[in-house]
């Protein structure tokens, strides 16, 4: 199993996730992906006999059905972040994990740069940003790969991905 993450405080780069997972998954591999959020993750509504368990107190509640499951654990409000490597190792076995976000891991990262941003680049900061991509015209000291052609994009993820240690 290997990963490599997207970085970019834009909608375009989970919209490049998604392009990713359908080239890749085209190209015969098992793929899986990370969503980082910023906010509290709640996947039930309130009301519903699993929010009500996790109100109740219980320390994980699994939601499962014929075609998926989902568990949620609560963690004391003192708790870090996870590191990636700890949610990989809670992940099944696949060829690769798209990282959606996690700017601050130590996985390769490509940066997807959208129309109209106006802020500096990751990449001069960070060496782990191998790439940038866009449609726009950008300088960077990393190649820059069009945003529109997924062929290229998936063949340098590929190529650049890592496995995780300890796998």
């Amino acid at each position: 199993m290997k990963a490599f993450s997207l970085v970019g405080e834009c909608a375009e780069k989970s919209e490049l996730v998604r392009r990713l997972v359908v080239e890749l998954v085209g190209r015969g591999l098992t793929v899986s992906t990370i969503k980082r959020v910023s906010d509290a993750v709640d996947l039930e509504r309130q009301g519903s006999g699993t929010w009500k368990h996790r109100a109740a107190g219980a320390a994980e509640v699994m939601i499962a059905s014929a075609s998926r499951f989902a568990l949620l654990r609560e963690m004391p409000s003192e708790t870090k972040e996870p590191e990636v490597n700890d949610l990989l190792a809670r992940m099944a076995p696949v060829d690769i994990v798209l990282l959606d976000g996690f700017r601050r891991s130590n996985y390769p990262k490509m940066e997807v740069v959208p129309a109209g941003q106006d802020r500096a680049l990751l990449a001069p900061a960070d060496p782990m940003v191998l790439t940038v991509t866009s449609d726009l015209s950008v300088t960077a000291d990393v190649p820059v790969l069009a945003l529109s052609n997924i062929g290229a994009l998936a063949d340098f993820v590929l190529a650049n991905a890592r496995a995780p240690s300890g796998f």
